[in-house]
């Protein structure tokens, strides 16, 4: 498995006065944009959404939609890019007590270039190239994360979701994929069988929207009193 490699590998040590930060993490479809937008109303919190505009728009290069149109051929341009701006979000400093990011390096690695590893459309050069950055990065910048939040959906709720949103890039991925990205995240967050840099507080996410702001409250009042804990310890 490509992710043995990265299976002992230790994150440095780095001052805590930084914001406490929240990644989310999830499937294609999980809810992450609709979690995100639930905590925007909060002064205190910093939201980073995934940077999808610009894996759309690399220097006019629509980076997404070539993954998914050729994955083998893409692949590591594409994982490339998304390690840099995800990177980005990593090390962004800000003014408010809490960050909160949509995914993370952990799960670019994880679980999409460990599907990408595992169905070969990436090769082991390449795979190692990408580790080589990544750890590179956990050694020598703050990638630290205080809490994972895991908004867990079934493989065919998330799909169908996708494909209601109707993004053109995303109209041509099959459940497959969905499946196997869900059986990533279990891996990684649930039975943490490689580098899990934080505590997992796990939603489901297959809930009705008409009750699912329920579960954020609840997400809420962990997020601050940790927080709050953090700033007095």
């Amino acid at each position: 498995m490509a992710n043995e490699r990265l299976t002992n590998f230790s994150v440095t040590e780095f001052p805590k006065n930084r914001p406490y930060t929240v990644v989310v993490e999830g499937n294609i479809g999980s809810g992450k944009t609709t979690f995100l937008n639930y905590f925007q109303q909060f002064d205190d919190v910093n939201v980073l959404a995934e940077p999808v505009n610009k894996w759309r728009d690399c220097n006019g290069f629509n980076l997404l939609e070539k993954l998914y149109s050729d994955p083998k051929k893409w692949s590591f341009t594409f994982q490339s890019y998304v390690q840099l701006t995800i990177l980005q979000h990593h090390t962004l400093k800000i003014k408010r007590s809490i960050k909160l990011m949509e995914r993370s390096i952990y799960s670019a690695r994880n679980c999409f270039v460990e599907q990408l590893a595992r169905t070969g459309c990436i090769d082991d050069c390449s795979v190692s190239v990408m580790d080589q950055w990544f750890n590179w990065a956990k050694e020598n910048c703050d990638l630290c994360v205080d809490l994972i939040v895991y908004l867990r959906t079934t493989p065919e709720v998330a799909y169908e979701r996708t494909l209601k949103r109707n993004r053109p890039e995303e109209q041509c991925i099959p459940l497959d994929y969905f499946k196997d990205i869900h059986n990533l995240h279990e891996e990684w967050l649930c039975h943490k069988k490689f580098n899990c840099p934080a505590p997992v507080l796990i939603i489901d996410a297959d809930l009705d929207q008409s009750v699912i702001h329920e579960e954020y409250s609840k997400c809420k009042m962990q997020i601050f009193t940790k927080q709050s804990e953090k700033v007095t310890a």
